[in-house]
């Protein structure tokens, strides 16, 4: 029997982060192969709905050797739109992608070294590593609560992943659950399709889309926000386990406001409890949480004006939001079948899934214990991780630079001849 082929470094994952490490490597002539499950960057058009946008400015879009140039900087890319950039990078560099190929178990060798099992279409395949690079995204596998099977079967549930446009639901009334940046543009997308929707609202806050003439994104980019490390990052761990704010940059860029959404005709409730057959049950936080979601909008809103104050900056006049509705009651309780209600659609999130990874990385929740991507079992490191270096981790805006970074340590690591990436342009 012929040895398993070796790679010095393989990278798990052909999304925007893996292929930006690939890139790195390649400029740096690292022998390396990347294994991905399905094709390179597939996740924007096969998991996204039909009028997704991004809710960062374009000029946020900056990728290895590529940045968004085209005439709308502060405007915001559609899900297609996105797609198309992406494929206009991958026309820029050849990486050594092996598709519809998935890493089923990797395991260490002794104290240094990797061994990968590859499943594709030809069964499996052994191949050997110095060095691995896990770029699967942050938290693969979506969030649905155990109460969901106790539900009436005749309530169509999916979730948010699965979500592409209100004409897949059946007709009548749907209930969003989780007002996180999915669940709120998702509630947005089926109220503006005429749908009557319901939505069940957790601890999200919300940040103003353009404030005192400027995205409020910009603004933040600006005072440092995206490039503070997570050690220094006001709020400390708690900030960084928030869910990021709602905000949309559809048709343009406007805020979410769920008390406007009230007005028109939405009904909100608190954090969704439980639930069995047509009945579910909330509890009444309905109230605090938009109060909490409206206080953290005016204290960026307030950091902006600070900021605008001690740097003498001309720009138009503060203001503070002033809710224009108000719940009566916290409602605590949802009888689907009398309100119609034909769909759920789960926007909770996501959670970790690293069970075939043998190495320990992991902390008890699961999550990879790492600083910079790089972990403490030697050659196992991660990237595009949310919070892996500062709150710009995980977006367009700090891939380049967790992936620069990430790169030139594995370089260091494998004794290579390699120049340091720090000098690759």
């Amino acid at each position: 029997m012929s040895a398993p082929a070796h790679h010095p470094v393989v990278i798990v994952g052909a999304g925007q982060a893996g292929l930006s490490v690939s890139w790195y490597l390649g400029h740096a002539d690292v022998d390396h192969l990347v294994v991905e499950a399905k094709t390179p960057t597939h996740a924007w058009a096969d998991a996204r709905w039909d009028n997704f946008t991004l809710v960062t400015p374009n000029w946020h879009c900056r990728l290895p050797g590529y940045a968004y140039d085209g005439p709308d900087p502060d405007g915001f890319m559609t899900r297609d739109e996105v797609v198309d950039w992406l494929a206009g990078w991958l026309d820029t560099f050849d990486p050594p992608v092996r598709t519809h190929t998935t890493v089923t178990r990797l395991r260490q060798t002794g104290h240094t070294g990797f061994e990968l099992t590859l499943t594709g279409a030809d069964g499996d395949e052994i191949v050997t590593s110095d060095q691995v690079v896990i770029a699967t995204g942050g938290y693969p596998l979506p969030v649905i609560p155990p109460y969901s099977s106790a539900l009436d079967p005749s309530i169509t549930q999916i979730h948010s992943e699965q979500y592409f446009n209100p004409e897949q639901l059946p007709d009548g009334a749907v209930l969003v659950v989780g007002s996180g940046q999915s669940g709120a543009q998702i509630a947005e997308d089926l109220h503006l399709a005429g749908r009557e929707v319901h939505l069940a609202i957790g601890n999200a806050p919300r940040v103003a889309r353009l404030y005192r003439g400027r995205d409020c994104m910009t603004w933040l980019a600006d005072m440092g926000l995206y490039d503070t490390p997570t050690q220094q990052y006001p709020g400390g761990k708690a900030a960084q386990e928030k869910t990021n704010h709602y905000v949309t940059g559809r048709d343009g860029g406007r805020d979410v406001d769920l008390r406007q959404f009230a007005a028109d005709g939405m009904q909100l409730y608190g954090t969704l409890t439980d639930g069995k057959d047509a009945t579910l049950r909330f509890a009444p936080t309905l109230t605090a949480a938009l109060d909490k979601a409206d206080s953290v909008y005016n204290s960026i809103c307030a950091d902006i004006d600070r900021h605008i104050e001690a740097n003498g900056i001309d720009a138009p006049p503060p203001s503070r939001y002033e809710p224009v509705w108000a719940p009566q009651t916290d409602p605590t309780d949802l009888d689907l079948a009398a309100a119609g209600v034909t769909s759920i659609v789960w926007a909770i999130g996501f959670r970790p899934d690293y069970r075939w990874i043998e190495a320990s990385a992991f902390d008890g929740g699961g999550r990879p214990m790492q600083t910079r991507g790089v972990t403490q079992v030697p050659g196992l490191s991660f990237i595009g991780l949310p919070w892996m270096h500062t709150w710009g981790s995980g977006r367009f805006l700090g891939i380049d630079r967790d992936a620069r970074h990430l790169a030139d340590t594995i370089v260091d690591g494998l004794r290579t001849s390699a120049p340091r990436l720090a000098a690759v342009q």
